[in-house]
């Protein structure tokens, strides 16, 4: 089976925008994107689409999860090209299952329509669909979106988070940290002294989290010509460890591809989730599977050096989109398609 996963520069900023096609020329292709960056990407979804895969619809189009730089430029997409399977999560559809959460703050409908309006992007995506004809899909675990298997968040997860999001009405029982002490615990890190690894040295924490938003993500992995394909977007330690154990029992493979998770943060993956995906530390130089970060072309302090010698220490360099695109492919690929070149080993890294 042939295929290609490009993943497509987004811009300045952070976001995912994927396009994958696979299949052979007798049985026909099918055509994966997965999130489509800020408002501002989808002209480059569908000039890559128009220009690499002429006369394509997108038989599959996956949100992985309801942040902006991730959402936004799937509406221009769905306006341009048809779509077939949306799939996505609409947090509001639970509503009766969290409204306990607000101790009567909320009517029930009141509560569905405030998380219908703090995610206007997603409301839209939905307007087009039903207008187009495109049928609409939840992502939980176990999900078949062609090829790829969805594993992460379980249904029942992904529920117990929906208080937590960001654009979600606060909780009764939700604390915030004040502005203040975050001013404080920022400044402190900002004065601390850089840390310094080698091969043998890993400085990355062995506990870390993310927000509500991020663990809530679509975790996808496929199997094409025997290589192993696991797209990640924002998720985390708890949403990649939900999604590990689902892999060991579904018999899936190693990836041969993955997807730094959240653009190379360092609040994402830790050396246990690390081992458990990758495998344990491997001599220099040695290269089992290849990992993509996607990168905006003003983070130049990502993918953090702590996680990209993570990912090479377990054999797998690092490729960053920054302004340019990347392409991996087993088959033809791309005619104009040029050379990556991977991150290098740091020895100098973030502090803790």
């Amino acid at each position: 089976m042939n295929f290609e996963i490009d993943f497509l520069p987004v811009g300045e900023g952070s976001g995912d925008a994927i396009v994958v096609r696979y299949g052979n020329d007798a049985e026909g292709y099918l055509l994966h994107v997965t999130d489509g960056g800020r408002t501002d990407t989808a002209d480059t979804v569908i000039d890559h689409i128009k220009t690499y895969y002429p006369g394509f619809f997108i038989n599959h189009m996956v949100l992985s999860h309801a942040d902006n730089d991730h959402a936004c430029g799937l509406i221009g997409v769905m306006k341009k090209i048809k779509v077939e399977h949306l799939w996505m999560n609409r947090p509001w559809l639970y509503a009766d299952q969290i409204l306990h959460h607000f101790h009567g703050n909320f009517t029930l409908q009141g509560l569905i329509q405030d998380i219908r309006d703090r995610h206007p992007y997603l409301v839209e995506l939905e307007r087009l669909a039903r207008l187009q004809g495109t049928r609409i899909h939840d992502a939980f675990q176990g999900a078949r979106i062609g090829k790829f298997t969805v594993l992460a968040p379980s249904r029942d997860r992904y529920i117990r988070l929906i208080p937590d999001f960001g654009k979600t009405p606060d909780r009764y029982s939700t604390e915030a940290a004040s502005l203040e002490t975050y001013g404080l615990l920022r400044s402190l890190v900002e004065k601390a002294k850089r840390l310094f690894e080698d091969w043998d040295i890993e400085t990355l924490a062995r506990t870390a989290s993310t927000s509500a938003s991020n663990e809530s993500c679509v975790v996808q992995h496929a199997t094409l010509d025997g290589k192993g394909i696991l797209l990640t977007a924002d998720v985390g330690p708890i949403g990649l460890t939900e999604a590990w154990v689902c892999a060991q029992q579904l018999g899936l493979p190693r990836p041969g591809f993955i997807q730094v998770p959240h653009h190379g943060s360092r609040h994402n993956v830790t050396p246990d989730v690390l081992d458990r995906w990758l495998g344990k530390k491997q001599p220099p130089g040695t290269v089992i599977g290849t990992a993509y970060c996607s990168v905006g072309a003003n983070k130049h302090d990502y993918p953090r050096a702590q996680v990209k010698n993570a990912f090479m220490r377990r054999g797998y360099p690092v490729y960053s989109t920054r302004k340019t695109g990347l392409s991996h492919f087993h088959g033809p690929g791309h005619a104009n398609t040029s050379p990556a070149v991977a991150e290098s080993f740091s020895f100098e890294v973030e502090p803790l």
